[in-house]
């Protein structure tokens, strides 16, 4: 009944919210005299506030249309490779006519980020994929709009969620030999668990895996996020976050975790900081500081983006990592595709290094629970063991923004060169990547050969060329990196 309350009210609010949004472009035009009224800026600003506050938020597009190569543009075409009924496998594909820059393209490490499933859009990762795109082939999981989805596609568990990952490394391997991993914050777990059973099985397992500030084990620097969880039973949420989809969408009748409600959660985490940020845009319009504006409304316009979950998939993981800590008992089983159930065994894996990332403030997933998966991937030689913290950033830092270019991108880059052999790039890969006559590309001088896995550690360290204070220590065989930043 909530969710139909909601969007009676939405329904309501919205003319008024776009005609707010014309009269804050009525009193800004130059070109009429109201605008030359006193006080018309400050009318305009607060008509676009109101605007900006009862307006809806759709899904934002990636929008990469070029990358930056040695200061050359890279063409990107975005598209989507594998269409499944709660995710896509969305390829971001790069163009030259450049014949030297064409090969040095194909031959790059291919990157298969796997984007949250926990409120916000893949797109929030926008800064990750366009940095990698620099030097790698990648590849990210779009997730779906679970009241987009239409009951006739059944139903979504945490279980789907890992046989997902697991059909689209298989994809990347089928195409290009193998690939590499990278899961950022929400799907380090189930990341874990699909190369786990991969490897269970005897199949090839990625190259990398890179898990940056995921709850591997929730129990360790609890956060309010971890609290939450802990404090309320899986009935709880299931009698107080759950609801139907209304009929008005193709998913009308499904069991979710609507987004308003989850939008609402992240707003109460800090709502003092978002006051002051809206004070701040209103006070940026009257000045005429449009840079600033324009910088808070892309913000918000991803922020305030927010899809709905699948019950099923939502209290399954409550209950597996939150609350009853599965993956680091060890009683974590999950049904694979075929219907048959399997246990989660991350000390089977062998071939694939692991690194991990965390943020020094991160207090989303707190000190030590990405870490936590050294201690669980006991059969990967140590040598093949990272840990990176990256001093003075948040959760959002170890991905996007200044800290992620400039700290961890390095890292994050030469631990896949480090691990990526020189094999050059199949056929397939060669008779599709076709040069376009309207982006002219120089070479990407970046790729690098693969190292003895002894010269890994010194790799890393040299990495963040940007970093001061570089410290690199080994601790129950797991190397780790540390770095503050300049600026």
């Amino acid at each position: 009944m909530l969710y139909q309350i909601y969007e009676t009210q939405r329904s309501i609010m919205e003319p008024f919210a776009d005609l707010a949004e014309v009269a804050a472009k009525l009193y800004s035009n130059p070109l009429l005299p109201i605008a030359q009224w006193p006080g018309s800026q400050r009318i305009s600003a607060a008509y676009d506030l109101m605007h900006r506050l009862g307006k809806d938020y759709e899904k934002p597009e990636f929008g990469i249309r070029t990358v930056d190569v040695d200061g050359v543009d890279v063409a990107i075409h975005e598209r989507v490779e594998i269409n499944k009924p709660f995710c896509e496998l969305r390829r971001f594909k790069r163009f030259t006519d450049d014949a030297n820059t064409l090969t040095q393209l194909k031959g790059q490490p291919v990157v298969l980020v796997v984007a949250p499933l926990s409120g916000h859009y893949a797109t929030l990762l926008r800064d990750t994929v366009r940095t990698m795109l620099k030097e790698h082939k990648v590849y990210i999981t779009d997730w779906k709009n679970a009241r987009l989805v239409p009951l006739s596609e059944g139903e979504f568990h945490l279980d789907d969620y890992v046989n997902y990952v697991q059909e689209f490394i298989r994809h990347l391997q089928a195409k290009y030999g193998n690939c590499h991993v990278i899961s950022v914050c929400q799907p380090t777990v189930p990341v874990l668990a699909a190369v786990s059973l991969m490897a269970s099985r005897g199949e090839t397992t990625p190259l990398t895996m890179t898990m940056m500030g995921g709850p591997i084990d929730a129990r360790k620097s609890p956060t309010a996020v971890n609290n939450l969880a802990v404090q309320r039973s899986h009935s709880w949420f299931e009698n107080n976050v759950i609801y139907r989809v209304p009929d008005s969408f193709p998913g009308a009748g499904r069991r979710v975790y609507p987004g308003f409600l989850q939008h609402t959660g992240f707003v109460a985490m800090n709502p003092d900081r978002h006051a002051t940020s809206h004070y701040d845009y209103f006070q940026d319009l009257i000045k005429g500081d449009n840079s600033s504006a324009e910088s808070h409304r892309r913000f918000y316009d991803e922020y305030n983006a927010v899809l709905d979950m699948d019950a099923d998939y939502y209290l399954e993981t409550i209950e597996t990592v939150f609350q009853d800590f599965k993956l680091v008992h060890g009683t974590w089983d999950v049904r694979n595709e075929n219907g048959r159930v399997e246990r989660v065994r991350p000390q089977d894996i062998r071939t694939t290094a692991l690194l991990t990332v965390e943020g020094e403030l991160d207090d989303i997933s707190g000190s030590g629970q990405t870490a936590a998966a050294h201690d669980l991937c006991t059969g990967v030689p140590p040598q093949q063991h990272m840990h990176y913290e990256a001093k003075g950033a948040g959760h959002y830092g170890i991905f996007s923004g200044r800290r992620w270019r400039e700290m961890v991108y390095p890292v994050v880059k030469a631990f896949i060169i480090s691990h990526q052999p020189t094999e050059p790039a199949d056929a397939s890969e060669a008779s599709e990547a076709a040069p376009v006559p309207t982006a002219t590309v120089k070479a990407a001088k970046r790729a690098a050969p693969r190292k003895p896995a002894a010269k890994a550690a010194k790799t890393v360290q040299a990495a963040p060329a940007k970093a001061s204070a570089g410290a690199v220590r080994q601790r129950n065989g797991v190397k780790k990196v540390s770095a503050t930043s300049k600026g």
